[in-house]
């Protein structure tokens, strides 16, 4: 008997019967210091080879945890964007949760005295329960939202498998200088049958340096050609869309697409919207048009509130709502009913105001979407970017886009152009004039842009058309085009400050 109570005291453990030095109050602080710090309550009962290892396991983890957020964010940021990554990680995050329980317990266990009373043993239970709780409650969470990005990511972004857009990982932009995107606001309200591309602006981004030139054509845009084929054979002398005695406007074509299949045969559909506008901005500027995005305006306002707001500097007021209410000018928060109607509002202004108002708002929350406003409202803006968003971006891509991003926030220039009255006519565009300073925009320095320009977005161009050939018109007889200052792009920064 005696030998075996000292096997017990050299153990550590040999004292649990009578509740030892603290009872319960202690086993409860090295419980607790355990579940901080894996191994501490098995080192103290004696249970050195576990306790030791536990420590070890947990120091390494630590330091990889460490390591990874110090030395390689760039490479955790480009595994976020690959969903079998996503669902790996998501699944040892719940392994994690489990084992770090169950040490909770175990370590409980070793200490808590053999010899307590009912009152002291639910005590006990009780706080290891909570301490459990506190323990897988952000585990779990974090589980959660790693599946709620992954949904997120793989219902926006699929694989270019499904799409025949294959992505080679060692050469991402097939040798491309530069990568283009056309960004596209679709205006799509209840009591509206289909979508309007309001918004229409080729990002073209430098695949080296990240410096960027956003081309946006208007929305009135006439007497433009449809992309050879079936659609050009339907309009052979450009787009009427369904009335051949009325022009056809460019925010026309998608829904057209998605109506008449037989302009965009082997197109699935909700992607022929997409293809036809595509080629047919191509042509226009006469660039290669690689992906999409199209953001439905109306539940852009959710991504908005879940952010908390964008801050906007508003330089003249903005008619707001059905009730006369104003947008007042100065630095306003403003919320995503607001911030819809300051992209969106044509009252005493124009359709090209707001085409420089809503670079300006795309532009405020690009800037203003830092991490911990992601991670806040994380689930809210998961939800309204599945339903607001789409894409034939291949999830495949979005590793070299996030790279490319981060040029893009480490100072990378960005310019605009916009195809806007008095450079051009849109009843009557001159289109070699557009191609050609497309094509010059596209290879300019950016850094030798105007940032000063003679119009502020916040200025009225006329909204009535200027004819061909007077002055301000940026046409001359016979499709010459005089020098002007909007006839080069300029800087977005010096355009919303």
């Amino acid at each position: 008997m005696g030998r075996s109570a000292s096997r017990r005291a050299r153990k550590g453990d040999g004292d649990r019967s009578s509740g030892g030095a603290g009872g319960l109050p202690r086993a409860l602080a090295l419980t607790l210091a355990s579940a901080l710090v894996w191994g501490v309550a098995h080192i103290v009962a004696g249970r050195r080879i576990a306790g030791w290892l536990l420590l070890s396991l947990y120091v390494a983890l630590a330091a990889a945890v460490a390591a990874a957020g110090t030395f390689y964010r760039s490479d955790l940021l480009h595994l976020a964007v690959q969903p079998d990554v996503l669902q790996r990680l998501s699944a040892a995050l719940l392994a994690l949760g489990v084992v770090w329980v169950f040490i909770v317990i175990r370590s409980y266990q070793v200490l808590r005295p053999l010899r307590l009373s009912a009152p002291a043993r639910t005590l006990g239970a009780a706080a290891v329960a909570v301490m459990c709780f506190a323990v897988a409650v952000p585990v779990a969470w974090s589980a959660h939202g790693t599946y709620v990005y992954r949904d997120a990511l793989t219902s926006i972004f699929h694989s270019g498998n499904q799409n025949g857009k294959e992505v080679d990982a060692d050469d991402p932009f097939n040798g491309q200088a530069r990568v283009n995107i056309l960004l596209l606001g679709g205006d799509s309200a209840e009591n509206r049958t289909g979508v309007r591309t309001d918004s229409m602006t080729v990002a073209s981004v430098d695949t080296e340096t990240g410096d960027t030139v956003l081309l946006s054509l208007p929305r009135n845009l006439e007497s433009f050609q449809l992309p050879p084929g079936p659609a050009r054979d339907r309009f052979p002398y450009g787009f009427t869309g369904d009335g051949p005695q009325t022009p056809g406007l460019l925010n026309e074509v998608y829904q057209y697409a998605e109506e008449h299949p037989d302009v965009v045969p082997g197109v699935p559909k909700n992607q022929r919207g997409p293809e036809l506008l595509k080629a047919t901005i191509a042509g226009i500027l006469g660039l290669r048009v690689d992906y999409y995005i199209l953001v439905d305006m109306f539940g852009f306002a959710d991504i908005i509130d879940a952010m908390g707001g964008v801050k906007i500097n508003i330089k003249q007021p903005i008619p707001y709502g059905l009730e006369g209410a104003v947008l007042e000018p100065g630095h306003r928060t403003l919320s995503g009913k607001e911030a819809l109607w300051y992209g969106r509002s044509r009252t005493g202004s124009s359709d090209y105001v707001r085409m420089a108002r809503q670079k300006c708002l795309m532009a405020a929350i690009a800037e203003q979407a830092d991490p911990r406003t992601v991670l806040t409202s994380f689930d809210k803006l998961a939800a309204a970017a599945k339903q607001t968003l789409s894409t034939d971006i291949p999830h495949e891509l979005l590793p070299a886009l996030v790279k490319l991003s981060d040029k893009v926030k480490d100072g990378a220039h960005i310019n605009s152009l916009q195809f806007v009255p008095p450079l051009i006519y849109t009843g009557n565009p001159d289109f070699d004039l557009i191609r050609r300073l497309a094509a010059e925009a596209v290879n300019t320095d950016p850094r030798q842009v105007s940032s000063n320009p003679s119009g502020e977005p916040g200025a009225s161009p006329s909204v009535s058309p200027p004819v061909a050939g007077q002055p301000g018109t940026g046409q001359q007889p016979g499709g010459g085009a005089t020098q002007s200052p909007t006839s080069e792009p300029v800087s977005l920064e010096a355009n919303c400050p």
